[in-house]
């Protein structure tokens, strides 16, 4: 397949890129600075943009099998940038005529599961509280991305981690696998590959969990 990836030099936009490339299939990597992205290969197309310019996002995306978005806040001081550059990726898409895309979002703003304990809803409670501002920016890309005409899926981990790729770990479409704690990056990309050729996860959120 012919893949786009956006935060190609975040952990898990990495880990999509790795991962593609190693599944044979070929890769344009959307990065901001080239020099601060160090995977390579022979089907690795890297194109620089800073997401500001819809139009010019369209040879990133055009004539691609699948987008695949890892952009989101990497700290409360950037809430807001994931609803505004996945913006500027849909109106990129639509304008292409583009139409699957797979964009990271997270656990907390996926529907709580029958049977959470009481721990981990307490957890989560305070988790919302602290990370209001990004999860609100979480939201509102959903928000963007169910208004589209695009073929979304939204993937929810958990916590984050930086462990090995298992591809081991349980998923569940328009919820969250209850007493999922946390997922690694690597199998959060592992997941969302996994999606691609999914109807199941079209225009769903799916939660993935250990």
């Amino acid at each position: 397949m012919k893949l786009t990836v956006f935060g190609a030099t975040g952990g898990i936009g990495r880990e999509i890129v790795r991962q593609a490339l190693a599944s044979g299939h070929e890769v344009t990597a959307v990065v901001r600075d080239p020099a601060g992205f160090d995977v390579v290969g022979d089907r690795l197309e890297v194109f620089r943009s800073d997401l500001s310019d819809p139009e010019a996002l369209r040879g990133a995306v055009a004539g691609r099998d699948a987008v695949l978005s890892g952009l989101g806040a990497r700290s409360r001081a950037d809430a807001g940038v994931a609803a505004r550059l996945t913006r500027s990726v849909l109106r990129a898409m639509e304008a292409a005529g583009t139409r699957r895309l797979l964009v990271v979002s997270a656990a907390p703003v996926g529907p709580v599961p029958d049977g959470q304990a009481v721990v981990d809803r307490a957890m989560l409670a305070i988790i919302n509280s602290v990370l209001k501002d990004v999860y609100t920016d979480l939201r509102a890309m959903e928000a963007e991305l169910a208004a589209s005409a695009t073929d979304w899926t939204s993937v929810r981990p958990p916590k984050l981690t930086n462990k090995p790729l298992t591809g081991r770990y349980r998923s569940v479409v328009g919820g969250n696998p209850p007493r999922g704690r946390s997922l690694a990056r690597a199998d959060v990309a592992h997941a969302m590959l996994a999606m691609i050729d999914d109807p199941a996860t079209v225009k769903q959120g799916v939660g993935v969990a250990y």
